[in-house]
């Protein structure tokens, strides 16, 4: 049997409530959003929700995923469009500032979604890990191109200023925390670059 290229895709429904889910779980959390609520926003029937997702956890892994890939396309993209690993650093970092500054932000919604299943064995959990060691493995591999000895502690810091970052957007000024996040990354960035240049001239 064949199959058409529009059975493949996405159904409507399902697009709505990873859509729905996106938006309620980032503004509002997720164990404060009942499932009643998600059908009721999407315009779904019960029978639809749970066709597409046995149940409410498989949505939160879901939206988890979907945001993954966004912000997994933006680093992409940054280190795509940078041909210098200093460059595609600095444009990691203000993509991260412009997201702190953007309508509605809320924090990290993979640091948010930590504080709500903190158990190791959840696949929730296991799936914020996941993501985090994306990131983390990612920067280690540009930081490499920067100054190769210090990689890994370069990056754990940028990720360290990053989460505080993202936690102190939802509390103070998001344009004072942009810039103070900024100059945090491009004192670390300068730091590595000019102990390669030393290293190099040896």
């Amino acid at each position: 049997m064949t199959h058409s290229g529009t059975e493949t895709r996405p159904s409507e429904a399902r697009l709505r409530l990873l859509a729905t889910a996106i938006r309620i779980f980032y503004a509002e959390g997720i164990h404060s959003v009942g499932v009643d609520r998600l059908i009721a926003e999407a315009k779904v029937t019960r029978a639809t929700f749970y066709r597409h997702f046995p149940g409410k956890e498989d949505l939160v892994l879901s939206y988890l995923r979907e945001v993954h890939t966004m912000e997994r396309t933006t680093v992409e993209t940054a280190i795509a469009d940078h041909p210098d690993p200093v460059d595609a650093l600095l444009a990691i970092a203000r993509s991260i500032a412009q997201s702190i500054q953007s309508p509605g932000f809320r924090g990290c919604a993979f640091l948010n979604a930590a504080a709500e299943y903190p158990a190791n064995d959840q696949p929730v959990h296991q799936e914020i890990i996941a993501h985090r060691q994306w990131f983390l493995d990612t920067l280690t591999t540009m930081m490499a191109q920067v100054h190769r000895d210090t990689a890994d502690a370069a990056a754990r810091h940028f990720v360290m200023l990053r989460d505080g970052a993202m936690a102190a957007g939802c509390l103070f000024d998001p344009a004072l925390v942009a810039e103070t996040f900024l100059r945090g990354i491009e004192g670390l960035l300068r730091i590595n670059a000019e102990r390669q240049s030393s290293e190099s001239a040896r």
